[in-house]
C-alpha cells in the first residue's frame, strides 16, 4: 500500500513540475493578506498573475516558500478567490522599462504613466528593480558639496555628491514640504521622488505646490499611495532607487527622495508577518531591518558614472527619535536632518533643528573657514538655547556669561536666515551664505567687544 501510495506521489509530481503545469497552479489556503498556492517553479520574488473563475485578475508577486508550495501576495484587492483561482507565473524577477523620457513625468511602481499625458516614449532599457549596492571600492570618496537650496543644510550640514541624508520628523511637521524646496532649489540634474505610502489627497498638492512646474521638468516622481498593497509600496521605493541608478550611469548628479521609509518598513512588516516571521521590536520583524541597508546603499558616488544623494524621510511615532525605524535609518545614514514641531508651531520653516542634525561629510566638503564659523554659531545657539528660559522672564543679567550676550545680539539675524518661504524660488548660494555668517559672527564679538569693528576696519585698510 505504501509502495502504491509512492508511485502514486511520484506521478504526481512528475506531472506537476513538467511544461505546462510547472507554470500554472491554484489556490490551496489563504493566510491574512497571502495566498498558500502550487506553483513548482516559483521562486521568491517571482512574479504572478491570479485569474478568478469570474475573469478577474491581478498581478502578485511571491513572498515566501512553505515546503512545496509558495505564498504570494495579489497587488489588487480580489473578491472572488476561491479554490478555483488559478495562478500562473509570469517572471521570476521584475523588471522595470525605463527611458530618459520619463522627466516630467508621474508614474506607478511599474513605470506606468499616471498623469493623463500620454504613453511615455523610449528607447527603453530594462533593469531589475532590485539592483544591487556599488561594491566598496567602486564608490570615489565624497568631495564635492551641493546646494540644496536650503539655508539651514548649507550652513551647518552642508550636504555632499553622493551622500545619504534621513529627514527625521513627527507627522505635519513639514517633511514634504522641505522635500519640495529642495527638489525646486537643488543643483541636481534629475531629482527621482518617490511618494511611498502618500496619502492621495496630498500627492497632487505636492507636485503642483511644493515641487512645482519648475521642479517637476527634470523629475521623475514614482507614486504608490497608503491604499494601494504593502507589495506595491515596496516594489515603488525599489523602482525610485532604480530609475536614479538609471540616470547615474549617465554620469548625471541625480537627487533621489523617498517620503517615506517609515512607510517602506510598515509595508514590509505586513508581509513578513503574514508569512509567518516571528515579530521584534514594536512588532518589526528582523526582515524588516535587514532590507532597509539594502535600499539605501544603492545610493552613492560610482567610479566612472555620476553621483545618487539620497534624502530618506522617516516619519517618528510618537516624536520619538530612539524607535527602531528611526533608530536604524539614522544608523545607515552618512547624516541626518531632525525637523522640529516646536520651530513649526512658532511658523519657522522649513523647521529644522540645527543643534540636533549633523552632516557625516560636511568636513570633507566644506571648506576649514566655513566649518569655524558653523561651529562657532552653533555654539552661540547652544548658549541660547540652555538660557532661553531665563532670557524669555527677563531674569539674565547681561554681562553675565560673554557667550550668552554674544547668542543674544545675534540669535534673531540667525533665525532670519534660516527661515525660507516656502513659495519663494530665491535662495543664497554657498558663498553668499558663508559671507553672511561671517557678518553675523562679528556681530556676536562686537556685542562684548565695541572696538572689534573698528579693529577690523584698521586691518582692512592695512592689507
Amino acid at each position: 500500500m505504501d509502495n502504491r501510495l509512492l508511485d502514486i506521489s511520484s506521478i504526481h509530481r512528475s506531472y506537476e513540475y513538467s511544461l505546462p503545469y510547472d507554470k500554472i497552479g491554484k489556490v490551496q489556503a489563504s493566510r491574512g493578506l497571502l495566498y498558500e498556492i502550487t506553483l513548482p517553479k516559483a521562486v521568491i520574488g517571482s512574479t504572478v498573475e491570479f485569474q478568478t473563475e469570474y475573469g478577474e485578475k491581478s498581478l502578485g508577486e511571491v513572498v515566501a516558500i512553505n515546503g512545496h508550495r509558495c505564498l504570494a501576495m495579489p497587488y489588487e484587492e480580489l473578491a472572488s478567490i476561491n479554490s478555483e483561482t488559478k495562478v500562473s507565473l509570469k517572471g521570476l524577477t521584475t523588471f522595470l522599462k525605463i527611458s530618459e523620457k520619463m522627466l516630467g513625468r508621474v508614474i506607478d511602481f511599474q513605470g506606468n504613466p499616471i498623469d493623463d499625458k500620454g504613453p511615455i516614449e523610449g528607447p527603453f532599457e530594462p533593469r531589475s528593480i532590485y539592483g544591487k549596492p556599488v561594491a566598496p571600492l567602486d564608490r570615489p570618496p565624497i568631495r564635492e558639496a551641493i546646494d540644496t537650496g536650503v539655508h539651514a543644510i548649507n550652513c551647518f550640514m552642508t550636504a555632499g555628491k553622493g551622500q545619504r541624508l534621513a529627514i527625521l520628523a513627527g507627522s505635519g511637521v513639514g517633511k514634504s514640504v522641505l522635500m519640495g524646496m529642495i527638489a525646486k532649489q537643488s543643483q541636481a540634474q534629475v531629482n527621482v521622488i518617490g511618494l511611498i505610502g502618500e496619502r492621495g489627497r496630498e500627492v497632487l498638492e505636492f507636485i503642483e505646490n511644493d515641487l512645482g512646474p519648475e521642479g517637476l521638468a527634470r523629475s521623475v516622481v514614482v507614486v504608490a499611495t497608503s491604499d494601494q498593497s504593502a507589495l506595491i509600496r515596496i516594489k515603488a521605493a525599489y523602482a525610485a532607487t532604480t530609475i536614479a541608478e538609471f540616470f547615474r550611469d549617465q554620469s548625471k548628479d541625480v537627487m533621489l527622495m523617498v517620503d517615506s521609509l517609515t512607510r517602506f518598513a510598515m509595508a514590509n512588516r505586513e508581509i513578513s508577518l503574514s508569512s509567518g516571521e516571528p515579530p521584534g521590536q514594536k512588532g518589526y520583524t528582523p526582515s524588516v531591518f535587514a532590507k532597509l541597508p539594502k535600499l539605501m546603499e544603492r545610493a552613492g558616488t560610482k567610479k566612472g558614472a555620476g553621483s545618487i544623494t539620497g534624502f530618506y524621510t522617516v516619519l517618528v511615532e510618537g516624536g520619538d527619535m530612539d524607535e527602531p525605524v528611526t533608530d536604524a535609518v539614522r544608523a545607515i545614514s552618512d547624516g541626518h536632518i531632525q525637523l522640529s514641531r516646536q520651530l513649526a508651531a512658532k511658523n519657522h520653516f522649513p523647521a529644522i533643528d540645527v543643534l540636533a542634525s549633523i552632516s557625516r561629510v560636511m568636513s570633507k566638503v566644506s571648506t576649514r573657514e566655513h566649518r569655524i564659523v558653523a561651529s562657532h554659531l552653533r555654539d552661540l545657539l547652544a548658549a541660547y538655547k540652555e538660557t532661553e528660559d531665563l532670557i524669555n522672564v527677563g531674569a539674565y543679567a547681561r554681562g553675565s556669561n560673554p557667550k550668552v550676550d554674544k547668542a543674544i545680539a545675534i540669535y534673531e539675524d540667525l533665525m532670519e536666515l534660516l527661515k525660507q518661504d516656502i513659495s519663494s524660488t530665491g535662495s543664497y548660494s554657498l558663498e553668499e551664505l558663508y559671507d553672511r555668517m561671517v557678518e553675523i559672527a562679528r556681530k556676536a564679538e562686537a556685542a562684548v567687544n565695541p572696538e572689534f569693528l573698528k579693529q577690523q576696519q584698521d586691518t582692512k585698510k592695512n592689507t
